[in-house]
């Protein structure tokens, strides 16, 4: 290639891969003369997360470079300006604005439009697509005076859309889906119903399995009238049913296109004409469109390296993905659908948590296939690698999506078994080498400094709890300390902000991030912050309702059906007949399911939301408080009959339960805790498969810690015995307090005990022997708290502002869910069945 001479490169198109093939290109080579026309009038953003636009984000923060990036990096930028025709033979393009520009290579990065089905109507006001930011903005101002919406589409972009509608304060949400199932590409029947009952949890509604036929309304949407003669109300619809590649200027030129749309490539992305070369959304590789952004972004650097006289081919590329939808995980990898007689299925189902897995394994359960995860995709990226890396499976492929019982499974452990060679990041194409060796060679220790050393993670971010785990475990392999961060937000373990937070007297979120964070914090770094400022400072809970999870916002746990339960507190599982009586009145005029928990409460289901209020006013007015079952606190205490009763019991068991239950109530944790209280060895309370147990003995009590129950079970251990009553609780003290102040977010007291250096000789050191020194300080900590306890239901019965938001409806307060349905089994109501 000459010196002089510097060829010149059009690109046709400003969207994600369009950009990202300028960035490859000018990292490359700098012997280009680049010219880009984008026919929207803003540069380049990501619209992988274009819906945050709906939470704050502005155009500015989604954009994909600074303003002077192309002045600096020699690119000719032309905005607003679409290509009107392409001429094969001068080389030449034509733009709208008179603009003739001839190149040596032409690069058409057009990606597709909405696909917007012939449908009589859609022409009407109130009627959008979901694809820039002039159509969100479109979207957020018509949403103001709408309060029914319907989303036409249930596939990735219709949920999304779907979720912009709910954070529009859109009161009514509706999805209407062509097929049987939401997401029908990417999961199953089965992993589409667990979906499916989770969103409509949040308020979403589905209709399934409908064909829209006409839109109704004179200048406006009013109703969409579907082929099977039912309708639906709705003020606004969006449309997000598929796209369809932009391939007109391709087809203007005479360039080959596929019959259902899409612009021929071949291996090198190149076109029928070998000067003009297509990637994204609008090439057709091997009879496909590929929707995702990362392959766009492989096709970009395969057109970059070919234009410089590398060698690079495009192979097709795995479509795996990973989202959260509405708060929800979801993911698919690998072939999700393949099955029998072509593989073995594994699925793990629990309703009761909203989790779906299911993985598929090779018939000699070498290989894992393919799967699919829903409700929890924590190990999404690890199942990925090891599909993609033929990975042999261990001996127990169910470990997969159970974990190895008896312990965590280690996810790190995993990723470093990983061949160098292994994709992380697929967005940019960086393996496993390349970020050990960028913390070797290059010191890069965070998150953020390995996307400025090698893009990891600048993409759709999928790939981030690889890369952290990459990160912390070579630096453990060469001696380092590791930091154990909260987030990119926060450049602090849970337990440096829990001590920065109490000595500067943080009491609210946006103080604590302007303080000791940065950016505009995440989904991961809200609830810790939220759990340590209700430990320290034992507030109300519900003020902190923006960063609180979902439970937590409304004082109850949703359940199956969108309705949630009523827990009052019963210490001990002790409880008069008056108190009885009135659990049962209230669970009669609500029509509430009742029913006695291994925890020793009646818990009541199926409360609408408006109607919580006023069940808490009649039980507080009755004796009764929160029990805390939607929090991340203490839930019960235990016990069983003790000397009272039991010829077996040594003392009195129910009194010391309800001594500490009582002591600890509200008392907020990194997970929740449950305590227990035996009057003799036989253990009827159950107390050494809880936080903390206590069992008689002839000489006092045994105080056991760290135990719990659940898919994991862990036997609590000895931390000392035959100890009296005051000794056991100032331990008890100590003990809770050091796990409230050292625990990670969401660490139940096995696992941070598991963790522990030292495990139980250090943490005896601690609580028993003082090794730190700051037990007097526990204490002191402790009783504060204990001191400050307010009952949360009362709280908002007794503040009318709090009270406004228990409300499906803001211009209807006392309007229940329509959507909410019941069936009876065995004379009570239940949550309709998906």
């Amino acid at each position: 290639m000459s010196q002089l001479y510097r060829p010149t490169v059009v690109v046709v198109g400003n969207g994600m891969v369009g950009y990202k093939f300028c960035e490859k290109l000018i990292a490359k080579a700098s012997s280009f003369n680049v010219v880009v026309f984008g026919e929207e009038p803003r540069r380049a953003y990501d619209r992988v997360h274009l819906s945050e636009y709906f939470n704050g984000k502005s155009a500015e923060d989604l954009s994909m470079s600074h303003k002077d990036w192309y002045l600096d990096n020699g690119v000719t930028l032309h905005l607003g300006d679409t290509i009107q025709d392409i001429n094969t033979s001068e080389k030449t393009v034509h733009a709208l604005s008179g603009i003739t520009q001839s190149y040596d290579y032409l690069v058409l990065a057009t990606g597709s439009s909405p696909f917007v089905p012939n449908i009589p109507g859609v022409e009407k006001n109130g009627v959008f697509v979901y694809r820039t930011i002039e159509d969100l903005e479109l979207i957020k101002a018509y949403a103001k005076k709408a309060r029914k919406g319907a989303v036409l589409g249930g596939g990735l972009l219709g949920l999304e859309a779907a979720k912009a509608l709910i954070d529009l304060g859109v009161e009514e949400t509706h999805v209407v889906e062509f097929a049987p199932r939401l997401m029908p590409r990417q999961i199953d029947s089965a992993g589409s119903r667990m979906l499916q009952s989770k969103l409509e949890l949040l308020g979403l509604q589905m209709h399934l399995q409908k064909t829209t036929s006409n839109i109704i309304g004179e200048d406006k949407v009013e109703a969409l009238q579907f082929a099977d003669e039912t309708s639906l109300e709705v003020d606004m619809l969006v449309i997000s049913a598929g796209i369809r590649p932009r391939d007109e200027l391709a087809k203007l030129a005479g360039l080959e296109t596929g019959t259902r749309g899409g612009i021929v490539v071949n291996e090198k992305m190149q076109t029928s004409d070998e000067s003009i070369f297509a990637i994204g959304e609008c090439a057709l590789y091997d009879g496909m469109i590929y929707g995702l952004v990362a392959p766009g972004y492989e096709m970009a650097e395969v057109v970059a390296t070919h234009i410089c006289e590398g060698e690079r081919s495009f192979r097709g590329y795995d479509m795996s993905t990973k989202l959260k939808l509405i708060g929800v995980d979801v993911a698919s990898f690998g072939d999700p659908f393949v099955a029998e007689p072509d593989s073995r299925a594994i699925v793990f189902e629990d309703k009761h948590k909203g989790v779906y897995k299911r993985v598929n394994i090779s018939n000699d359960g070498k290989y894992l296939l393919g799967g699919i995860l829903i409700g929890d995709a924590d190990a999404y990226n690890i199942l990925l690698q090891t599909v993609n890396n033929k990975i042999v499976l261990p001996p127990n492929p169910e470990d997969l999506i159970l974990g190895a019982r008896g312990g965590e499974a280690s996810t790190s452990a995993g990723v470093m078994a990983l061949p160098d060679e292994a994709l992380i990041c697929s967005c940019e194409a960086v393996t496993k080498g390349a970020i050990c060796s960028a913390v070797d060679e290059q010191g890069v220790t965070t998150i953020e400094g390995m996307k400025k050393c090698n893009k990891a993670g600048t993409g759709c971010g999928g790939c981030i709890p690889l890369v952290k785990d990459l990160i912390t475990d070579t630096l453990k392999a060469n001696g380092t300390y590791i930091k154990n961060t909260i987030c990119e937000h926060f450049d602090y373990s849970r337990q440096e902000l829990f001590d920065l937070l109490k000595i500067n007297n943080v009491k609210t979120y946006d103080e604590a991030l302007g303080l000791f964070g940065k950016g505009d914090g995440c989904e991961l770094c809200k609830p810790p912050v939220a759990s340590i400022l209700a430990s320290l400072w034992n507030d109300v809970i519900v003020k902190q309702q923006p960063i609180q999870d979902s439970n937590d916002k409304y004082l109850a746990n949703i359940q199956k059906g969108g309705t949630y339960s009523v827990v009052p507190r019963i210490p001990g599982g002790e409880i008069t007949p008056d108190k009885l009586i009135v659990i049962g009145q209230v669970a009669k005029k609500y029509g509430l399911y009742t029913k006695i928990t291994g925890g020793q409460r009646i818990d009541m289901f199926g409360a609408h939301l408006s109607d919580l209020p006023d069940i808490w006013e009649e039980l507080i007015d009755a004796g009764f408080e929160s029990g805390h079952a939607y929090g991340k606190s203490l839930r019960t205490v235990k016990s069983c009959v003790g000397s009272t009763w039991c010829r077996y019991g040594l003392h009195d068991s129910v009194s010391f339960a309800i001594e500490v239950e009582e002591r600890y109530k509200g008392l907020r944790s990194p997970h929740k805790l449950k305590g227990g209280v035996s009057g003799c060895v036989r253990e009827c309370a159950e107390a050494q498969a809880k936080d903390f147990g206590i069992i008689a003995t002839e000489k006092g009590w045994n105080l056991f810690v760290c135990g719990n129950g659940g898919s994991k079970p862990q036997h609590a251990q000895l931390l000392a015995s035959d100890i009296d009553k005051e000794t056991c609780i100032k331990f008890l003290d100590r003990f809770l307090m050091f796990y409230i102040r050292t625990a990670d977010a969401l660490t139940r007291t096995a696992t941070w005990l598991n963790k522990m250096e030292g495990g139980m000789s250090y943490l005896k050191n601690v609580i028993i022997n003082d090794s730190l020194g700051i037990n007097d300080q526990l204490e002191a900590e402790m009783q504060e708290l204990v001191g400050k306890y307010s009952c949360e239901w009362k709280e908002v019965v007794q503040n009318p502002d709090l009270r406004k938001r228990f409300a499906h409806f803001v211009n209807a307060p006392k309007e229940k869910d329509p959507t909410v349905q019941f069936n009876t089994m065995r004379e009570q109501i239940v949550a309709k069945e998906w």
